[in-house]
């Protein structure tokens, strides 16, 4: 069981934001669009708007009591926090939710340092806290009004409360004291799930939280690991085949990372289909650019794992190459330089065909950054070991476009990169490449000599229906 704990790295940035742009949108600026959308999405949270104001009782704080009152005080504070308030009406009951605010914060600092504080009483009224406060309707969110590319995201109003229970939640999974044995009871699958459809939450510093949390209930409860992945692997299935709208993609692939990294050898059957059935197809969706660094993590971390899984991931990707985008193919171009640097000489030669046809038709591409994104893998070292080593089969693919690229391509840049490369195969095998050289002129000349053929037939063809014209005119006499 332990092969598959996790090495979670603990990452919890806040993200800035920048005002939004206001360019038009279908007659309306796009700064009024996402303040209307705004508005409504917030509003459609469960924080709502009370009929009379919230009064909370003030407590003593927890230093000035003695110890042994502290952990019943403890759990009076935690029902305290349970009551959630309405932050979308800015000045309703401000004195009562600085209140709110000031415990949040003593019961961080709490769990923290004290000890002794976390009896079997603790357990369900941290959970119920925790939940009366992340747990809501999250604002729908409509991808053809939302592009996580160029828009601002919605942040949540209750940030100043929802940021803390978030905190003193983590720290308390962290607590020395904590016991998994009593807290599964109630973080619980029902638990895991709520949790899991908080990562569509379009506020970046949710996610970040929400990755920490997960990262810990993984580590803390083996139990729930088999089922947390196999509802990652729903959200995926769901993301490619259904909505391609989630917002927790690249969290998600980045717990799943840590999670792979921690796979115990040899891989289960499940571990290599949700690889292929799963994290391969991902590679589809049009906002592959949002996740696709954590995505390329995870595919590397799997080969590292089992060099075997390289054929099918290699020919997935081939499979699945964008013929239309070349922002994605610059993407593929650089996960495959990812691959190939980790991958070993005897699965080299499995995919070195599909792959180097693949590779020479992005080098002729007349996008030039797909074309120099390709023609970079010559800059690298051992990727120049393997074609080396198997330079009589992949000399003779590329060829014919390096040749005819360094004669034709609009971009110096290019002609410069093909030269080079030109030279590195001259040098790998010059008896071949005089061969190549001496067989693609033949060929040339073989085509230049059809094609003057083909025009001089089209000239005679021309010259006669010139006649026959002339001759039904009357012209030229029959």
């Amino acid at each position: 069981m332990m092969g598959d704990r996790p090495n979670p790295p603990r990452a919890m940035s806040s993200a800035a934001t920048a005002p939004p742009s206001v360019d038009k949108v279908d007659g309306f600026s796009r700064k009024s669009v996402r303040k209307a959308k705004q508005k409504r999405s917030q509003s459609s949270s469960q924080f709502r708007s009370q009929g009379k104001p919230i009064e909370l009782t003030p407590l003593p704080l927890l230093k000035d009591v003695p110890a042994p009152e502290q952990p019943e005080l403890f759990l009076k504070k935690l029902q305290q926090c349970c009551t959630v308030f309405d932050f979308m009406d800015t000045l309703s009951d401000l004195k009562m939710k600085e209140y709110k605010r000031s415990t949040l914060n003593e019961l961080v600092d709490y769990v923290t340092v004290s000890r002794g504080y976390l009896t079997e009483q603790a357990y369900p009224e941290v959970v119920k806290m925790v939940s009366h406060n992340i747990f809501r309707t999250l604002p729908p969110s409509d991808s053809n009004e939302f592009d996580p590319e160029e828009d601002e995201p919605t942040l949540e109003a209750s940030w100043p409360h929802l940021q803390l229970v978030y905190e003193f939640f983590i720290r308390f999974l962290e607590s020395q004291e904590f016991q998994p044995s009593i807290a599964k009871k109630y973080i619980d699958q029902k638990f895991v799930l709520q949790l899991l459809e908080l990562f569509d939450s379009e506020d970046p510093r949710e996610r970040d939280y929400l990755k920490t949390v997960l990262h810990r209930i993984y580590g803390k409860f083996l139990g729930l690991r088999a089922f947390i992945r196999k509802q990652i692997n729903n959200i995926f299935l769901r993301f490619v085949y259904e909505t391609e709208h989630f917002n927790g993609v690249a969290e998600l692939l980045e717990i799943l990372g840590s999670i792979i990294n921690g796979f115990a050898l040899p891989l289960k059957a499940e571990h290599k289909q949700f690889l292929v059935k799963v994290l391969i197809p991902l590679h589809t969706v049009r906002s592959l650019s949002l996740f696709h660094a954590q995505l390329a993590y995870c595919i590397v971390q799997f080969l590292e794992k089992d060099p075997t899984l390289t054929e099918p991931v290699i020919r997935g990707l081939l499979k699945f190459w964008p013929k239309t985008c070349s922002q994605k193919e610059v993407m593929f171009l650089g996960e495959l330089e990812e691959i190939l640097d980790v991958i070993e000489p005897t699965q080299f030669v499995k995919i070195q065909e599909p792959l180097f046809k693949q590779i020479s038709r992005c080098v002729s591409s007349p996008h030039f950054q797909v074309a120099e994104r390709a023609l970079y893998y010559w800059n690298n070292e051992y990727i120049m070991s393997l074609i080396e080593e198997n330079s009589s089969v992949i000399l003779p693919i590329m060829f014919a476009n390096l040749y005819r690229i360094s004669k034709e391509h609009w971009n110096q840049a290019i002609v410069a990169l093909v030269y080079n490369v030109l030279k590195a195969f001259m040098e790998m095998n010059s008896t071949l490449f005089d061969d190549l050289t001496s067989t693609y002129k033949s060929d040339r000349q073989r085509e230049k000599k059809k094609e003057k053929e083909r025009e001089e037939l089209w000239k005679k063809l021309e010259d006669l229906e010139l006649k026959r014209g002339l001759r039904s005119d009357g012209i030229i006499p029959t």
